[in-house]
């Protein structure tokens, strides 16, 4: 996959990309990643990139010219158009379903916004997708960026050294994960549950679909309004909301 990001600010992404998972997937040439700074396509005599805006109002607008001869620039080197991707408040909720959407394909590019906001021009001609990681405004796109880059690289495969840990993850099966434990079983009297202990793998795997049914019950009931409960699932959360 390839991931480039449109930004006024590329120092703010070098040590996420070069850290911990994302460095590890560049290592095993899952990813590449390109962060371009737009401000070099401002054919402004000053390289402004931003203006005042039409009909008056507080702060600064980007200006369409540098992002879009950006965006063409980009475009001109890939077969497949890339997603063009708008992180803005006015965009629709991230969530795991979209993470994996946007893990099957090629080229993501990424505007990241600063000032005011963007000529309506860039979200009406250029953008795909129009993505918010939720309900409040950064100071700019770069963070939103990284947070949804971040969550899509490691669903690449062979990224994650175990398979199955994106397919386990919390929003991935539709419910919250369940808890987990290490060593040592019993650290300053907190005990590891006994049935994690047990060798059983069958008792293992109910406590397991148990307990994140608790936990999603507790934490995030909205989850369980469009999840396919089975009837002995039913029943435990039945049992659940009589306890309540």
């Amino acid at each position: 996959m390839k991931i480039d990001f449109l930004t006024l600010f590329p120092d703010m992404f070098q040590g996420v990309l070069n850290e911990s998972i994302l460095k590890k997937a560049q290592e095993k040439q899952a990813v590449k990643f390109r962060v371009m700074n737009f401000r070099d396509y401002s054919t402004n005599k000053h390289h402004n990139v931003d203006d005042y805006p039409y009909g008056g109002g507080a702060g600064m607008v980007l200006t369409p010219q540098p992002i879009f001869d950006a965006v063409e620039d980009i475009q001109k080197e890939t077969d497949s158009a890339p997603k063009v991707i708008l992180v803005c408040p006015q965009g629709e909720r991230y969530t795991q379903e979209k993470a994996e959407q946007l893990s099957k394909e090629d080229h993501l590019l990424f505007i990241c916004g600063h000032y005011e906001g963007y000529d309506e021009r860039i979200r009406e001609n250029l953008v795909t997708d129009e993505i918010s990681i939720g309900d409040f405004v950064l100071t700019g796109g770069e963070l939103a960026s990284m947070v949804i880059a971040d969550s899509v690289v490691r669903l690449l495969p062979g990224v994650l050294g175990n398979e199955d840990s994106p397919v386990l993850d919390s929003y991935s099966s539709g419910l919250l994960e369940h808890p987990h434990y290490t060593r040592p079983a019993d650290f300053r009297g907190l005990k590891v549950p006994d049935v994690l202990l047990s060798g059983n793998h069958k008792k293992i795997a109910e406590w397991r679909e148990e307990e994140s049914l608790r936990r999603t019950f507790n934490r995030r009931p909205d989850l369980l309004e469009s999840y396919p409960l089975t009837e002995k699932q039913q029943s435990f959360l039945k049992t659940l909301k009589n306890k309540n």
